[in-house]
């Protein structure tokens, strides 16, 4: 998820979308990956419950984006982004840690 995340943002970069939209690419990309596997396996979307995926897709994109516009040199702001987002997911997989339910559930 976090490597589809920053290549998305990557992509839309390439293709001269400004930074914010890039962002919101990202982490479309990077998450529809998860709702394909849910809709497949006939789960509840990941995007429905309050695991940390979205949040981990957002940091990966966040960080490759403002490292790239801020001039970093390939592969490092790719490298960092994914890194950052994989630990976040995998942190909050490994100690179960989740966003708090919202009020409509």
């Amino acid at each position: 998820m976090a490597a589809y995340s920053v290549y998305g943002a990557g992509k839309a970069l390439q293709y001269g979308v400004s930074p914010i939209p890039a962002i919101a690419a990202g982490v479309i990309t990077g998450c529809i990956g998860g709702v394909i596997r849910d809709i497949t396996a006939g789960v509840p979307s990941i995007l429905m419950r309050n695991e940390i995926y979205v949040t981990a897709s957002l940091v990966a994109a966040i960080l490759f984006v403002i490292l790239m516009t801020a001039g970093l040199d390939a592969p490092w702001p790719s490298m960092i982004g994914f890194a950052f987002g994989f630990a976040l997911r995998g942190i909050a997989i490994q100690w179960r840690i989740s966003l708090p339910l919202h009020r409509g559930h």
